[in-house]
């Protein structure tokens, strides 16, 4: 079932079916993430991390883009370091809600996507993107190499692809960015919410047990050297087999039927 939006103003959030979807809504300024803004994002991921019925979270832009990133209107009117390592602390800080999530995190990206857009898109767990969507991390060109996007997209793609973009500041096309690794489906924009919510519907068919703590022994591990990271992937495993989740969907394999899953 539909709920209402939850957060009105900058940013409007509607849960159904287990999908929580985030619409980033300062359409006139192409979604700049404002102070407002991230503070509404942060606010709402506390509340989606701890609500066992929420199962995929899909993050969107109101109007013709996605996100173009910090708002430097803004970011001039404060022009301090004390202001501006605010600001950056409290947008890290949302990207690290979106890794700590238990549910998957899934960014619907149309037209740009910009310096802190593309970093937000970059830490979204996956991405699908229409044909025409076009990618940068552009702070170079007014004289800011974008540090903090670069965090998330050298994990994405190689360095060296990840470099091009953070020194040239040249925008990339969707097609690009798939085989760059940084979105995993193009579709046209006709087609974009039926391609995510195919994604999402591949997701909410699992158990949510294994994918809350798949996603979450997959970030640490890639933090780890091989040997450290291949014991604690076992030992997660070891634990994810004892649940009635892993159990259940054996015993339904064997018997040839569909799972129950049960969240234990």
């Amino acid at each position: 079932m539909s709920a209402v939006p939850q957060t009105a103003g900058v940013l409007e959030r509607e849960d159904r079916d287990g999908v929580a979807t985030l619409t980033l809504n300062r359409p006139q300024q192409f979604n700049a993430l404002s102070d407002e803004l991230l503070d509404a994002l942060q606010a709402e991921f506390d509340r989606i991390n701890a609500d066992p019925a929420v199962r995929v979270v899909v993050i969107r832009g109101a109007g013709k883009a996605f996100c173009a990133g910090h708002d430097l209107r803004e970011m001039r009117a404060n022009p301090s370091k004390a202001s501006m390592q605010a600001l950056f602390r409290k947008c890290s800080k949302v990207m690290m809600s979106i890794v700590a999530a238990p549910q998957p995190v899934i960014a619907r990206v149309h037209g740009i996507a910009t310096a802190a857009g593309c970093q937000l898109v970059a830490q979204c767990d996956l991405a699908v993107a229409a044909e025409d969507a076009r990618f940068a991390v552009s702070g170079i060109n007014v004289g800011l190499f974008c540090s903090t996007p670069s965090v998330p997209l050298v994990r994405n793609m190689g360095r060296k692809q990840a470099l091009e973009m953070l020194l040239t500041g040249e925008f990339i096309g969707a097609e690009e960015a798939r085989r760059r690794g940084l979105v995993n489906r193009v579709v046209p924009e006709s087609r974009l919410d039926e391609e995510v919510a195919r994604l999402a519907g591949a997701i909410l068919a699992k158990s949510p047990v294994a994918v809350s703590m798949g996603k979450r022994m997959f970030y640490r591990q890639i933090e780890m050297g091989l040997d450290a990271a291949y014991q604690y992937a076992g030992e997660v495993m070891a634990c994810n087999m004892m649940t009635e989740d892993a159990r259940g969907g054996l015993d339904a394999f064997v018997e040839k039927r569909k799972p129950e899953w049960k969240g234990r």
